[in-house]
């Protein structure tokens, strides 16, 4: 795939999640994914649940964003949400706005849900490499989930900061954003990476130059093979899958 899950090669291990409470309390950086596991037969009655949620979410005047991603490999019976980037404290006021269609998300969703899944993920703007003037909401995601060895944070991170200082620097077209997950259980990824394609021929083209190529291009061939040997060596394991935008699952307030 072209983007930035070219980072590494795939191994499979397991790895214990550490938590990570470095966010500052009053930045907006913060945001929070809820993945649900539906059976195939509930599949229908699922999302007329979810849609009966946002209507009474929309009638109590909820003022905060969810936009809905269905998994369309892996397991394809899966749907995120995330919410738009917020404080701590923000999450907080979003729960007490939230209460009052509670019991229509318990008694209409939850029947038709296998399991579900939080994590709240922090952002970093030296994290991001994204067309900001252009950008909306892509039709399509690739999401890599990166499980990180014990001890090897900061070497993955110093890492990821000086390919996204050269992926700017150089105006390379591989967009992308990465994300540190916090506290999102047992067999949580330490890091989601994200790549927005506005289709599946999009998220099929191959970068030119690659992504070491451009890295060799901006540092040199020796630093750019020390930053793939840092990275590759930090990492256990890099499954990813691929999410399309789904309108109708949707939340938007009203005037977004």
């Amino acid at each position: 795939m072209k983007r930035m899950s070219m980072w590494l090669l795939p191994a499979v291990a397991v790895v214990c999640l550490g938590s990570v409470q470095a966010a500052a309390k009053d930045q907006a950086n913060i945001v929070r994914d809820y993945t649900d596991i539906v059976g195939p037969a509930d599949q229908q009655a699922y999302e007329a649940g979810i849609k009966s949620y946002n209507q009474c979410l929309a009638e109590h005047g909820f003022k905060y964003a969810w936009t809905s991603w269905v998994h369309e490999t892996g397991d394809v019976y899966s749907y995120s949400y995330v919410s738009d980037p917020m404080t701590w404290a923000g999450f907080d006021a979003m729960r007490d706005a939230g209460k009052a269609c509670d019991t229509t998300f318990r008694t209409q969703v939850n029947p038709h849900l296998k399991s579900e899944t939080s994590v709240f993920m922090q952002g970093d703007a030296e994290l991001r490499h994204l067309q900001t003037d252009t950008f909306g909401t892509p039709a399509l995601i690739e999401v890599t989930y990166f499980k990180l060895k014990p001890g090897q944070r900061q070497a993955f991170m110093d890492a990821a900061r000086k390919i996204y200082a050269a992926a700017k620097k150089s105006k390379w077209t591989g967009y992308s954003m990465l994300n540190e997950v916090v506290d999102g259980g047992d067999g949580a990824p330490d890091f989601l990476l994200v790549s927005p394609a506005k289709n599946w021929a999009d998220l099929g083209k191959e970068m030119d130059p690659t992504l070491w190529k451009m890295l060799e291009n901006v540092y040199g061939k020796a630093d750019a093979d020390a930053l793939r040997k840092t990275v590759r060596e930090a990492t256990q394991e890099s499954p990813s899958h691929v999410d399309s935008y789904n309108a109708g699952l949707s939340y938007r307030p009203s005037g977004k």
